[in-house]
């Protein structure tokens, strides 16, 4: 058809121009121009009011199995183009335009399909598989009846199976929009649909130019259509009519799963070839990573999220706090503050989402200026009022994967914009010294269904996400679970990561809830990011074993225990929570009670603590050397009783202590985005005595333990300036008030009113006496003090390799614990790195030593003894750690009270 503003033809993929033109208009003749331009999301085509659940599952093309009931009976697939079947039990099916007899069969279940329960398979008939393609493009209803042809029982069939097996050839496809001289083209994958079309704009807020309907390839289910001409700047939105349970067919206009942009709160799609050189900023061609990470466990992580990296920023110009823009003014105290990290040795900073966010207004929104009394009420109330309007949130909110956030780019309705700007983010970081890792959040979307703000269930009902065995979406993950196992979602994920990797030069990613993605998918998409970049692409995750696909249920997953020999790393919660003390979730006076390595744990009982057997605090050593020791299975330590066990045979909450077979697996943290900061879980479990700058101290303590630990060290931004939510334990969207960060290190926030009464109003009898206490602030000095500290702890990391051992057998070799078993000194970690004959090792010994107590230890170690050791040079900043002492011959080592300290031959 020809583009009535700019005379630009738009054909049907495969077609001649000329050819096919007419036939490409015939073909619309009936989807007006207008639709483009409706007002609402979704038309309804064809009304049907009567809801199924999906109890049944398509476990390939032919069979299907039915839980719950037996083999008894008739099966009928019935069918119709307009979604008005009827099937009510008792009576007979009326609506539908046909049906397939299926037969019960007792063929064997996929593995895939092991979880589902028990109940019929039935089969379709050799003769009626050709159909089945055309079919799952109608509504679907298999129903069970009696002999006298009266419903029994009545489902729709989950489709991933069917979907998987009938269109496996969509796995190659090249999705989204591809730009070429003179021509653009459009592919979406949409097996189900009954018709689709594609309407272009001429920017984001102009009216229709054009629209073309799509031709489908019945092989693989992909849609396609191309306009002779580059389109570039331009934008775009699918019209998919399609079935949908409970409405009939519908037409949702749409946008591109496989958007590399879009306009304003992602409305239209954007038409861009992102290797034009109109997408990349000065420089891009020539900028490259910075080399420091040579193997994974070299990796040094501060996370951070871009908003709240500058908007408390008053030395970034206006215009850019709170957005990609903020990277590039070096001058500022934010990024004075990184290039000061990455020259002390810290290597990447990861970056919350920024992709595509369904949270948070790209427009319009503003942060309040909030005040009142430490513990005050205002503050959350003003914050929570405007919570889902503002311009904050953590971002975990996935709305389509390969775009970049528009909210955090100086101009949200330029599509362009956003694509420039975060690439200079990441060239800004490179300039500095640091590599750029991406949060990613595959296991969900922020909405499903027929939601406006959902996009692959609006496109392929019922296929992208994982659904439970009445096929409502599982929300095991807090929000809409997608499902990776199925071979196009699978699909969606390394696409997504290996564009990322490619146009944005990320150069490691962290995958939140990895454990609900399937391990083999992980693999896959770890090739693939690898060859995109030409290089080893680190991923990392979150490893828990949870919901509906905890122990294996649905697949072997990339979780912690079941991960070990890929490379891939996931975090370790086993030093984690002997350091902190207690689990994520506690509350009340747990929060209290459960007191930690570094903090009290029986050798400093706070005033609620519980009486705690001196066996808890040599358990809790033990854990702590787990984690130094890299979680690595095969790692032989010396515990509490005498006795000497592998890692694997050390019981962590029932699980092995030990859970990697390579250090690179083990990512080690004691604080992150999620739950209290670190500074504000000490005010709960350090006695209310503790002085300002002894908590500084414990805070620092806490970071040597990760910074001296074998794998990946991990830490959130501002650990090292005590940052403080106001003891907010889930600050996802608590605004720009309770996430802000000080980089002028004049104040952490503690005390700057009750947090969010939605997550922790319930503690407030707990919380707000502590908030109150003017005496749990610091003082600049101690936050100065930890700032310091925390730069000579990755100093000291960096400095030797042997604080980076590459493998389990070199931590086997090469580290050994002193003062363990049952005479041990409990609260001191003392351990021995063998440097001879290790590239990189730059020492031939190094004794660390970390004392959470409060008063001095002497340790002797006579396998220490006539030796030459001295302070590491990098200690500078701790006076105390100044002063500890060795003495060569009694092997004896004096560490003061609260102190980490590195010794070095």
């Amino acid at each position: 058809m020809v583009n009535r503003a700019r005379r630009v033809r738009v054909v049907v993929a495969g077609c001649g121009a000329l050819l096919c033109a007419a036939a490409a208009a015939a073909a619309a003749a009936d989807i007006p121009l207008a639709a483009c331009d409706a007002s609402s999301h979704q038309t309804i085509l064809h009304a049907s009011g009567e809801r199924f659940e999906a109890r049944a599952v398509w476990l390939d093309r032919r069979l299907a199995k039915w839980p719950g009931i037996d083999a008894a009976g008739v099966f009928k697939l019935y069918f119709s183009a307009i979604g008005s079947i009827n099937a009510r039990p008792g009576a007979v099916v009326t609506g539908a335009d046909g049906a397939l007899t299926l037969d019960a069969v007792t063929d064997a279940v996929p593995a895939r399909f092991q979880y589902v329960a028990a109940g019929a398979v039935v089969a379709v008939r050799a003769a009626d598989l050709p159909r089945l393609p055309a079919l799952h493009r109608q509504q679907l209803i298999l129903v069970r009846e009696g002999a006298d042809g009266k419903v029994l029982a009545a489902t729709r069939v989950q489709s991933a199976g069917a979907l998987d097996d009938l269109f496996a050839a969509a796995g190659t496809a090249q999705l989204g929009v591809s730009v070429g001289e003179r021509r653009t083209a459009f592919t979406l994958w949409a097996p189900t649909a009954q018709r689709v079309a594609v309407c272009t704009y001429d920017s984001g807020s102009s009216r229709a130019a054009a629209i073309a309907p799509m031709r489908r390839d019945p092989r693989s289910g992909t849609w396609s259509a191309a306009a002779q001409a580059d389109l570039s700047g331009k934008y775009y939105t699918y019209l998919v009519d399609v079935a949908v349970d409970g409405a009939g067919i519908v037409r949702n206009l749409v946008t591109d799963p496989y958007s590399v942009s879009l306009t304003t709160d992602s409305k239209r799609s954007y038409i861009a070839d992102l290797d034009s050189p109109a997408l990349k900023p000065r420089g891009w061609n020539r900028s490259a990573a910075p080399n420091a990470v040579k193997a994974q466990t070299d990796m040094v992580v501060y996370e951070l999220h871009v908003r709240d990296f500058s908007i408390n920023d008053a030395t970034v110009s206006a215009p850019s706090r709170g957005k990609y823009g903020a990277f590039g003014e070096a001058g500022s105290n934010g990024m004075r503050h990184l290039a000061a990290l990455a020259r002390a040795g810290l290597t990447d900073v990861h970056l919350l989402p920024v992709y595509d966010i369904g949270s948070v207004p790209e427009s319009g929104c503003r942060a309040e200026s909030v005040a009142g009394k430490p513990d005050g009420m205002e503050q959350q109330a003003l914050v929570m009022r405007k919570a889902d309007a503002d311009c904050f949130n953590w971002g975990y909110d996935p709305f389509h994967y390969n775009a970049p956030e528009g909210s955090y780019a100086s101009d949200p309705h330029d599509g362009a914009r956003r694509i420039v700007e975060t690439r200079e983010m990441v060239m800004n970081l490179h300039r500095i010294g640091l590599r750029v890792g991406m949060d990613v959040v595959y296991n969900h979307t922020f909405r499903s269904g027929q939601d406006e703000k959902s996009v692959l269930d609006r496109i392929v009902p019922g296929y992208y996400h994982r659904l439970n065995d009445v096929g409502v979406v599982e929300r095991s993950t807090c929000c809409d679970n997608t499902a990776t196992e199925n071979r196009m979602m699978g699909k969606l994920m390394i696409d997504s990561a290996v564009l990322w990797t490619k146009h944005y030069r990320i150069d490691s990613f962290r995958f939140d809830l990895m454990g609900h993605q399937p391990r083999a998918v992980m693999e896959q998409l770890q090739r693939q990011v690898d060859r995109a970049a030409g290089r080893h692409v680190q991923l990392i995750g979150e490893g828990w074993n949870f919901g509906e696909v905890a122990d294996g249920k649905r697949f072997v997953q990339a979780s912690q225990l079941s991960l070990n020999g890929s490379g891939i790393g996931t975090f370790s919660d086993r030093a984690r929570d002997a350091v902190r003390g207690g689990a994520a979730s506690d509350a009340g006076d747990k929060l209290f009670k459960l007191q930690g390595y570094i903090n009290g744990l029986v050798f400093d009982p706070n005033a609620l603590a519980d009486t705690r057997p001196s066996a808890d605090l040599l358990r809790a050593s033990d854990m702590v050397k787990v984690g130094l020791a890299g979680s690595v299975r095969s790692y032989p330590l010396v515990t509490h009783d005498g006795a000497t066990r592998r890692l694997e045979d050390i019981d962590y909450n029932g699980q092995s202590a030990g859970y990697a077979s390579e250090p690179a697996e083990a990512v080690n943290y004691i604080e992150n985005h999620d739950n209290q900061t670190l500074y504000d879980i000490n005010v709960f479990k350090l006695p209310l005595a503790t002085s300002s700058a002894d908590r500084a101290r414990v805070q620092m303590l806490g970071a040597a333990i990760n910074a001296f630990s074998q794998g990946v060290a991990y830490f959130h931004a501002g650990v090292d300036t005590l940052r403080s939510k106001s003891l907010d334990r889930n600050s996802f969207n608590s605004g720009d008030w309770f996430n802000r960060v000080d980089w002028s290190y004049q104040d952490n926030y503690f005390g700057t009113g009750a947090p969010p009464a939605g997550d922790n109003g319930a503690d407030y009898a707990w919380i707000l006496p502590l908030l109150a206490n003017p005496a749990l602030k610091p003082a600049p000095a101690d936050i100065a003090f930890a700032r310091d500290v925390f730069r000579d702890l990755l100093a000291i990391r960096a400095s030797s390799s042997l604080f980076r051992l590459r493998s389990a057998a070199d931590i086997e070799r090469r580290l050994r614990f002193h003062n363990t078993g049952p005479g041990q000194v409990p609260t001191v970690i003392a351990a021995h790195l063998d440097g001879k004959g290790y590239p990189g090792a730059a020492f031939q010994d190094i004794c660390y030593f970390i004392n959470v107590d409060k008063v001095a230890h002497t340790i002797t170690v006579d396998a220490e003894k006539a030796k030459r050791y001295r302070l590491h040079p990098a200690h500078r900043a701790d006076p105390r750690a100044k002063s500890a002492t060795y003495d060569s011959a009694a092997g004896v080592f004096t560490i003061p009270a609260r102190t980490a300290v590195v010794f070095v031959q």
